[in-house]
């Protein structure tokens, strides 16, 4: 098997961390030391604001993406879904994004790593706050509140916690609005006020719009309404259609065409001394209906046992075991699951820093006792306590190279 990242990561001098241990295809059970660990503090989703923010001197920033070059306009546009893997397999379907591939534009085009998990909540809290999962506290879809004991849903904030205790940051553009850039997030009217908005995307002025087109034509008039300008848009369908449909499907296409044109429509309206930035939140990957494919938790009485709370996503666990019983939990999760997944004990996981290169207090105990990452093309379902989310055909989390591989796009005028 070829080495977890494609050449491309190599070329700029950014390889991913050789952590110690086997190599990735050693016998099994997979060690944790050889799961490739996102390229935090050079090459993440969270060191991108940081960098455009440091190259328009907004204190309290440093430029982590070296080969970035400072502009006084700067806009990230994040696509949902919409991993560098998927994007260099549809070249027919988006033509200007593949043209970016190849810095034809007079900028660049790189993977970037998302993080673990490789999950929307994840993601959008290191976009906006610049800080890895074990800073900004959201690591993973669903996870334990340590003051309840109850699983939280870090996307649809369930059960509502108080935002700024669980997660006290600023966000860089909070930073950047008082430091006197101008600074903006358009998107859909429906995140303006969530706290996920607040407390990874907020400062500056939320605007709502409903379709793709608007939101370009608004991006580009509020790029161009400062002399440093800080700005922030969204799409989320094509994940949505990953999910339902799957990424090889004719629905994900349809998207993935859609928001070609809408790259280049923004691109295409872009003010002098400004710089577009395209890149998503994680990628995706397909999974078969088969038992061989999805393992059922809520059918499988080895892998229950001594488990108190299962949170995460199906290709990203957390696991809270009972009091007592989490060294067995340990060990059976890796004899059943450990040809198929990387599987680690909350420390083992915290030492090889798949949530950063530290984690908090207050985050700690929010990652579960044992942690349980997708290597195969297998999927960790909950029929029952997740019926939804157990019946999507496209899935994502872990750090597959198809799920953990996001591009990094650039236009500059």
């Amino acid at each position: 098997m070829s080495h977890p990242y494609p050449p491309a990561a190599h070329d700029r001098g950014r390889s991913a961390p050789a952590p110690p241990g086997p190599a990735w295809d050693e016998p099994e059970p997979l060690p944790v030391g050889s799961a490739p660990v996102p390229e935090y503090g050079a090459g993440s989703l969270a060191d991108l604001l940081p960098t455009l923010a440091a190259g328009m001197g907004v204190p309290g920033t440093t430029a982590a993406i070296s080969e970035l070059t400072a502009a006084d306009r700067n806009c990230v546009f994040l696509i949902d879904g919409l991993g560098w893997e998927q994007l260099r397999a549809h070249p027919a379907e988006a033509p200007f994004l593949t043209s970016l591939l190849a810095s034809s534009r007079g900028g660049t085009g790189r993977p970037i790593t998302a993080g673990y998990p490789a999950t929307t909540a994840t993601s959008l809290a290191s976009v906006g706050t610049g800080l890895p999962p074990g800073a900004h506290g959201l690591p993973g879809y669903t996870v334990r509140n340590p003051d309840t004991g109850e699983l939280m849903n870090q996307l649809r904030w369930n059960p509502w916690t108080k935002p700024d205790a669980w997660q006290p940051y600023p966000t860089v553009f909070q930073l950047a609005d008082r430091a006197g850039v101008h600074t903006a997030q358009v998107s859909s009217p429906a995140f303006e006020h969530t706290p996920l908005t607040k407390i990874a995307l907020s400062g500056g002025t939320f605007h709502g719009r409903l379709t793709g087109e608007e939101r370009m034509d608004l991006a580009a008039e509020q790029l161009a309404a400062g002399d440093r300008s800080l700005v922030y848009t969204y799409y989320a369908e094509v994940d949505g259609k990953g999910h339902r449909f799957g990424v090889d499907s004719d629905a994900w296409r349809g998207q993935l065409m859609y928001v070609d044109r809408l790259v280049q429509r923004l691109a295409e309206q872009l003010p002098p001394r400004s710089a577009l930035y395209v890149t998503a939140d994680h990628g995706m990957i397909d999974i078969p209906f088969d038992e061989q494919h999805r393992i059922d938790f809520d059918e499988d009485w080895e892998l229950r046992a001594g488990v108190a709370l299962l949170g995460g996503e199906g290709r990203a666990r957390h696991v809270y075991a009972l009091p007592g019983a989490r060294n067995d939990v340990l060990t059976v999760w890796r004899e059943v699951l450990g040809e198929q997944f990387w599987v680690a004990s909350r420390d083992e996981a915290v030492a090889a820093g798949w949530f950063g290169p530290a984690v908090e207090d207050r985050v700690y105990a929010r990652i579960g006792d044992v942690v349980a990452a997708a290597h195969d093309d297998v999927l960790l379902i909950a029929s029952e306590r997740e019926p939804n989310e157990s019946s999507m055909t496209g899935n994502h989390g872990s750090m597959t190279p198809a799920e953990q591989l996001v591009p990094l796009l650039e236009v500059r005028t």
